[in-house]
């Protein structure tokens, strides 16, 4: 038999649930394959151990599986095996169902033994649909059933295994050599695609900037992303071993994508900001609305007060500090400044007592201002210096003005309308532009907006045009 690959690991876990960053691994399988060098029959050597995952098994798992917490009990930790599955993985390709999770199970393990651990991973369920795409279904149990597959102890690790490793046999007696080395040299290029969505969902997007939307069952999407490529960045959600617990969650729960196309970055953080807040995905959690967020000002008598986002007037946000994700912020940036610069904690307002000490003038960490050792205007002028690095820029140019974005593969031009760090709308064509610029929203403090305009700003990357100063012509 002529292998695709020298060696090959088909390699199966059980474990106690399917978080990989959570859960923990109570069985591994692994039957190993190895071409023969004079082209003799390839050598299996099969191995598999009972894993105690330190955890409680949950009932469900363990009347999946069979195997019990008193089957672990005794068993080794992973720590313990790690050498062992080191050794029967090293340079093969990685062979699994669904490899995504045996692989990503893996990865978290072995970092949690503190271990690297890297594999090229083959998912046969990809194999199949790519062999077989007018199959009605790629899980093991159709493979087991399509195929006539002899499995014995399904759900348990090795003999999953051994399940694998007998559809891949199978596949040698149904395709030329060739033909299987050409279809997994393919699948281990791109991305492990979950088994419901359609196979050219990636082919459908995009290599362009602009938004894409997953959505599960219902007709909210569960989450919104952005990128300069979109293809591109969808195909990394389905391509990693879910180190991040979203991705993992993700796979499970997305039944379809759509997508927006921008002209650039910029239109594409900005509709990503936007969206995000106005449907709320679930597995957004950066972006969400926050009703928390706000900017610190001094009023009169020099005292620190929190405004937040919904008082927030853009056209006073010159001068002002932050912007906070919310109060708790505010104040314990507060904290920090007076434990770097012997500010009063009665003055900033942390501390509500009215007359004496303040408990960081007990400590010896406050210049006085509470027990009238230092002036309240030296106070105020040392907390405004403090500040200083926080305060939010005046706007740049007199009233409203225009960037422009320029797609020149996809002749393409969005002109963003922004004012005071807001963002007022994007139109792609003159008509468009003319009644944003006639009639545009009032401005609308968005924290992250106003971050991401100030944060292009300072680094030359954002190039306003004033609307007094712009041609409407596109």
């Amino acid at each position: 038999m002529q292998l695709f690959a020298p060696s090959l690991a088909f390699v199966d876990l059980e474990t106690t649930g399917t978080r990989a960053a959570a859960d923990r691994i109570t069985e591994v399988g692994i039957v190993r394959v190895d071409a023969d060098a004079a082209g003799g029959p390839p050598r299996v050597h099969e191995w598999s151990t009972l894993v105690d995952p330190e955890v409680p098994i949950p009932p469900v798992i363990q009347a999946l599986t069979g195997i019990t917490d008193a089957m672990v009990a005794g068993a080794p930790t992973f720590s313990a095996v790690a050498d062992a599955v080191a050794e029967r993985i090293a340079d093969c390709v990685f062979v699994a169902h669904n490899a995504r999770f045996d692989h990503g199970f893996l990865k978290h393990a072995f970092a949690r033994a503190g271990r690297p651990f890297a594999a090229r991973p083959l998912c046969t369920v990809r194999l199949s649909r790519r062999l077989y795409p007018e199959a009605d279904g790629h899980g093991l149990d159709a493979l087991v059933a399509r195929h006539g597959l002899a499995v014995a102890d399904r759900h348990r690790a090795l003999g999953d295994a051994r399940a694998i490793w007998a559809f891949v046999q199978v596949l040698y007696r149904s395709f030329p050599p060739d033909v299987i080395a050409e279809a997994a040299q393919r699948i281990l290029r791109i991305p492990s695609l979950p088994p419901q969505l359609p196979p050219d969902s990636l082919d459908r997007l995009p290599e362009a900037a602009g938004v894409y939307l997953f959505y599960g069952e219902n007709p909210l999407p569960i989450y919104i992303g952005k990128s300069v490529n979109l293809r591109e960045r969808v195909g990394a959600h389905f391509a990693g071993d879910w180190q991040a617990e979203t991705d993992l969650r993700l796979s499970q729960e997305i039944r379809r994508i759509e997508h927006e196309e921008t002209a650039g970055e910029l239109g594409a953080l900005l509709r990503e900001a936007m969206l995000v807040k106005s449907l709320l995905p679930a597995h957004n959690r950066k972006l969400r609305r926050k009703e928390e967020a706000g900017v610190l000002v001094l009023d009169p008598d020099g005292a620190p007060r929190f405004v937040p986002a919904a008082a927030v007037e853009p056209a006073a946000l010159a001068g002002s500090y932050g912007p906070f994700t919310s109060k708790r912020g505010a104040r314990e940036t507060l904290r920090a400044l007076a434990a770097d610069h012997a500010l009063c904690w009665r003055r900033l307002g942390i501390e509500k007592r009215a007359a004496g000490p303040c408990f960081q003038r007990q400590l010896r960490r406050c210049a006085g201002a509470c027990v009238g050792a230092e002036d309240g205007a030296t106070h105020d002028a040392r907390l405004a210096a403090a500040l200083a690095p926080l305060t939010v820029p005046a706007w740049p140019v007199p009233g409203p003005a225009l960037v422009r974005e320029h797609d020149p593969a996809r002749a393409r031009t969005d002109v963003h309308v922004l004012r005071d760090w807001c963002w007022l709308g994007t139109a792609r064509d003159d008509g468009e532009l003319a009644a944003l610029v006639a009639a545009p929203p009032r401005p609308q403090f968005d924290i992250d907006v106003a971050r991401l305009l100030q944060k292009r700003w300072s680094a030359g990357k954002l190039p306003l045009v004033p609307i007094a100063a712009a041609a409407l012509a596109r």
